[in-house]
């Protein structure tokens, strides 16, 4: 009986060790909203772990701004778990970026990021002097090309464990042209990546989309458990 008590013990301690005791934050993109990470959110829960699907004035304020205000409450509602994770979406890792310049998270863990402008966006470069743009995309959307106002670009290498995946592939071929490389429609492979990255992962997705793959997001779950993605012909060493 003590031996099958004992055995007991043993399996709900795994059940907890496996439960994570972990909290994953979730930032979607620019002038998205939380719901374009809903599935994601799902999955994550699934797996285990306590979300937090954080919905941000993303263009209302400048990026310095939206970073506390978009990370600080999620923070509080993640209370109480040994690791806090992140995983984002576009502009949502340049927020993690920018909030970690100026605060460290003690128990953080480990960012996931979805094809993040890291070097800023050409795109931005092109529209961002366009009538409309920056009332369609607030300050924060000027902030994300690759020029004097980047923000991406000023805030230098991570110092944090971060895996990175970029898309491939385009469903906005006008936008493609203003990308002198491989991209997902809005940022470029290249410019997916960070000096201090951990792991980076190239996946023939589109950036308005990839939250929602399957397959995106089964790499994303394996890097928050392994801190690496499954081996896969396209991934790339880290850099």
């Amino acid at each position: 009986m003590r031996k099958i008590t004992a055995a007991l013990a043993l399996s709900l301690a795994a059940l907890s060790v496996n439960a994570h005791s972990a909290c994953v934050i979730l930032l979607h993109g620019l002038a998205k909203s939380d719901s374009f990470m809903a599935k994601m959110e799902r999955a994550i829960n699934d797996a285990g772990y306590r979300t937090v699907n954080v919905d941000y004035p993303s263009t209302k304020f400048p990026i310095e701004k939206l970073a506390g205000k978009a990370i600080a409450p999620a923070l509080d509602a993640c209370a109480g778990e040994n690791e806090i994770n992140f995983v984002t979406h576009s502009m949502g890792g340049i927020l993690v970026r920018q909030y970690l310049s100026q605060v460290k998270i003690e128990n953080l863990n480990r960012v996931v990021m979805l094809g993040p402008p890291n070097k800023g966006s050409e795109v931005v470069d092109k529209l961002g002097n366009f009538p409309g743009f920056q009332f369609a995309f607030g300050d924060a959307g000027l902030q994300l090309g690759t020029g004097a106002m980047s923000i991406p670009n000023k805030l230098g290498k991570a110092d944090f464990d971060v895996g990175i995946i970029a898309g491939t592939r385009s469903i906005n071929l006008l936008l493609s042209q203003m990308i002198p490389e491989t991209d997902d429609g809005k940022v470029s492979v290249s410019s997916t990546k960070l000096e201090g990255m951990n792991d980076h992962l190239e996946m023939p997705v589109t950036h308005v989309f990839m939250m929602k793959d399957k397959k995106v997001i089964s790499q994303v779950l394996y890097y928050l458990e392994h801190g690496v993605f499954a081996k896969s012909k396209n991934s790339t060493p880290s850099q």
